[in-house]
């Protein structure tokens, strides 16, 4: 079994570890590992890969920053050409960031199997460019791999269900469990910053929504320098945030302290001894949790609902600083109910088998069946190399 698993941003590279190790582990099974570069920078990627112990990629395609259409496009370019070569039975994709939709855009076309990590999320926000991004991946693939019961929720309200749905767990809490002990004995990051535990708040902000925002970019900033004025607040700033801060007139940053972007155990450790975490991330929103420290996000809605609903993370729609400085305070010391929204750690191990055992049917029936409400198909014979080869008019005539 050959799997193509498709990353390009940061959070795709956590969750990619976990299952990387398991497939490693797997016999029978081969990982081709393409980067698209869509973080590309040593602080947003190459630190990624050796702490967590990722094997290089076989394929760097170095695509960089764009604007999403143009980047999308590139990407789906690409990766085409790379699965053209290698011809595997799976790709696999994480998340919803443009190199998620290319990887599977172009494993469609291709008549390659997707398995999707993180399938079923939802926002319910079309304005973000995450929400079609997973939409569109959700109803591209055909193994979706839900992370909780709400995602679970998501796609049967959307038509898809079945045996090509699975609960599996969230393999970011997976990779928390695996490298949280290297976390606490390797990284120095609150002796090199001179902070105490529980003495400071992190902060994080980098999705388009907020960035490209004047509005609410300062809205944000004055909350956080508002919540400066009652302990440090440690900011790693983002490449994209770094420039509006230097481009645009946004008001001051008083009393925060501006960092370059960690790697993944400084990360942990910033986190897990914070007094608050206050982000626009999805993954670490649920790093906090992980760690059982408050967070607030900063955005009008999440994904992650449960951790809203369990009282571990509050919404702080940045209209303006005064109440997000006022809630960012009032979040200090929250705690809420326990539960384990996220699986028993052994999400990565799920997917290998399911990967497995769907490859082994295929294999043995030379028929790929689809559940009720999707199409039935007869699986295409010809090898990816030899379909690539097919001109617009040769397509249309092979599909009907």
């Amino acid at each position: 079994m050959i799997v193509a698993t498709v990353v390009g941003a940061r959070p795709q590279f956590i969750k990619a570890a976990a299952v990387s190790r398991v497939l490693r582990a797997t016999p029978g099974a081969r990982q081709v590992l393409i980067h698209t570069g869509q973080h590309y920078d040593e602080s947003m990627s190459d630190v990624f890969f050796e702490e967590l112990e990722i094997p290089r990629p076989d394929h760097n395609l170095g695509i960089g920053s764009a604007s999403h259409g143009a980047q999308t496009g590139r990407m789906l370019e690409a990766v085409e050409a790379v699965l053209v070569t290698e011809e595997p039975d799976w790709v696999l994709v994480y998340g919803d960031t443009n190199s998620t939709l290319a990887g599977a855009l172009a494993a469609a076309k291709l008549h390659i199997r997707v398995a999707h990590v993180e399938a079923g999320l939802r926002s319910l926000n079309r304005r973000m460019p995450e929400e079609v991004n997973r939409v569109l991946t959700d109803h591209a693939s055909d193994l979706l791999l839900a992370p909780t019961t709400a995602a679970l929720e998501n796609l049967a309200r959307e038509g898809i269900g079945g045996s090509n749905v699975a609960l599996v767990g969230d393999v970011m809490y997976d990779v928390a469990l695996y490298f949280g002990d290297k976390a606490e004995s390797e990284s120095k990051a609150l002796e090199r910053l001179g902070l105490r535990p529980k003495e400071y708040a992190l902060a994080t902000v980098h999705r388009a929504e907020n960035t490209d925002d004047p509005v609410r970019l300062a809205a944000i900033l004055g909350g956080l320098s508002a919540l400066a004025q009652r302990l440090p607040v440690v900011f790693p700033v983002h490449p994209r945030t770094r420039h509006r801060l230097t481009s645009e007139p946004l008001g001051g940053t008083s009393g925060l302290r501006l960092i370059d972007p960690v790697g993944y155990l400084d990360m942990v450790m910033l986190e897990k001894n914070a007094a608050l975490v206050a982000t626009d991330s999805g993954g670490v929103q649920k790093e906090a949790f992980f760690h059982r420290v408050p967070c607030a996000t900063l955005r009008d809605e999440t994904e992650w609902v449960e951790l809203v609903e369990l009282g571990w993370n509050r919404l702080v729609p940045p209209r303006d600083a005064a109440s997000v400085g006022a809630t960012l305070v009032a979040a200090l010391g929250a705690r809420g109910r326990e539960a384990s929204p996220y699986g028993d750690g052994r999400a990565a191990e799920k997917i290998a088998a399911l990967l497995g055992s769907a490859a082994r049917q295929v294999q043995d029936e030379g028929v790929e069946v689809l559940e009720p409400g999707r199409a039935e198909h007869q699986r295409n014979d010809r090898l990816p190399s030899e379909r690539s080869r097919l001109d617009g008019g040769d397509i249309e005539a092979a599909e009907g």
